[in-house]
């Protein structure tokens, strides 16, 4: 999996597996492991959990807003000056959350947290740097199955850090974290994207010849749908979970995390398949995985055979559809234009985080407790269905280009 003459904390050899493994989980720890707090949070603020429930979606926003930049940037001036310096200001940020006077002040730096994404977009485009499109599924899977134990683990790490040191102890984990990572990426990630040559300018007209891809934009619209089932479940899973199902911070955490163990196996089965069954093939089946999920869940909740444990369980299915499909479309989407690989990782990252933040901000709006899980289940079965069909398009597109070129 690891080419034999990278060595670990060795700059002069391409960046080793673990090393893009760290970078990837960080982005997700900070989008997670504070989740458990949020009510707590609101009453550390004297402010409504509705508002605190935006630390959710305005990271999620500006991680696609900054995504467009990372990508180019990296492309022109090379990955490593990029994440060097973005988790550098992930740490700042971080302390500037700990220290916030308010709710609006804390919010200020959260978003400014979004930072982080430098290790998920560059960890994705290092290893299309490095290997072909179906081994870069391949090695993103791998990588993406190692770091799925973050957000299984996170929360509930997250839930009994709140309650034996209050929410604070989440933020100090996330910037003892960053210290960590950014010490193991400047002493281990040698370059793997030499220069373009161009000027910043001169990288961002390139985006057009992305926006004229019909295939990219398969790619990404598939992913941000599939996607979007799980950034909803962000957004109103912890509602659901504390006030809907009555359950402590800990708790909530633990069944927070139910996601992750379909996304570790369905990362698992695409590190082991996409090579052989194809990136597109692994696509529709993620998409599927994830659709039965859901709708299986809302049927149960339907007949009135709804629960915490049915509402949390068939998570683990769109945790799954997710692995299968993840690293396949991003793959699929930095393919298109190898040389632009940075880029379309970045903006199709941005695509997806800005559906959804969406989404997020749009379920933690929708649910009550009369409501109930409905709204959040109709939102997540709907995105899962539209990625199915999306990723058809897809397909058929795939198979006209194919019969035009044999004639």
């Amino acid at each position: 999996m690891q080419s034999a003459s990278s060595r670990f904390l060795n700059r002069s050899t391409p960046p080793h597996i673990a090393t893009l493994i760290l970078l990837t989980a960080l982005s997700t720890m900070g989008m997670n492991v504070f989740l458990p707090s949020l009510p707590g949070m609101s009453e550390y603020f004297g402010t409504e959990y509705r508002i605190l429930q935006l630390s959710v979606g305005i990271y999620l926003g500006a991680s696609a807003a900054l995504q467009i930049l990372i990508g180019p940037i990296s492309d022109q001036m090379g990955r490593r000056p990029v994440l060097l310096w973005g988790l550098f200001f992930f740490m700042l940020a971080t302390l500037g959350c700990l220290f916030a006077p308010n709710a609006t002040v804390f919010l200020l730096f959260r978003m400014c947290q979004a930072m982080v994404a430098v290790g998920m977009v560059l960890g994705r485009a290092a290893v299309r740097d490095m290997y072909d499109t179906e081994k870069a599924a391949s090695m993103i899977g791998y990588v993406t199955m190692v770091m799925a134990l973050v957000p299984m683990a996170a929360p509930a790490i997250g839930g009994y850090l709140d309650q034996a040191f209050g929410w604070k102890a989440n933020f100090w984990l996330l910037f003892g974290a960053g210290a960590l990572v950014w010490l193991v990426t400047w002493l281990d990630f040698r370059e793997t994207k030499s220069r373009s040559g161009l000027t910043t300018g001169q990288q961002f007209a390139q985006y057009p010849e992305l926006f004229r891809s019909p295939r990219f934009w398969g790619y990404t619209v598939t992913a941000a749908l599939v996607s979007g089932a799980f950034f909803a479940y962000l957004g109103g899973g912890p509602f659901v979970g504390s006030q809907v199902f009555g359950m402590a911070p800990g708790t909530v955490g633990l069944f927070l995390g139910a996601p992750a163990v379909g996304y570790a196996v369905g990362n698992g089965l695409s590190g082991l398949l996409s090579q052989r069954i194809g990136t597109n093939r692994m696509i529709m089946m993620g998409c599927a995985v994830a659709a039965f999920g859901v709708g299986a869940s809302l049927l149960l909740f339907l007949t009135g055979y709804g629960s915490a444990y049915i509402f949390f369980g068939f998570m683990t299915f769109v945790g799954l559809g997710n692995g299968m499909t993840l690293p396949n479309a991003t793959a699929g989407m930095m393919s298109v234009r190898p040389h632009l690989a940075g880029t379309a990782s970045g903006l199709g990252g941005a695509i997806m985080l800005a559906g959804g933040a969406t989404l997020s901000i749009l379920a933690g709006n929708l649910l009550t407790l009369e409501s109930g899980p409905f709204p959040l289940l109709w939102m997540m079965f709907t995105t899962s269905v539209l990625g199915l069909v999306t990723m058809s398009f897809v397909m058929l597109r795939e198979r006209q280009v194919r019969r035009a070129a044999g004639q």
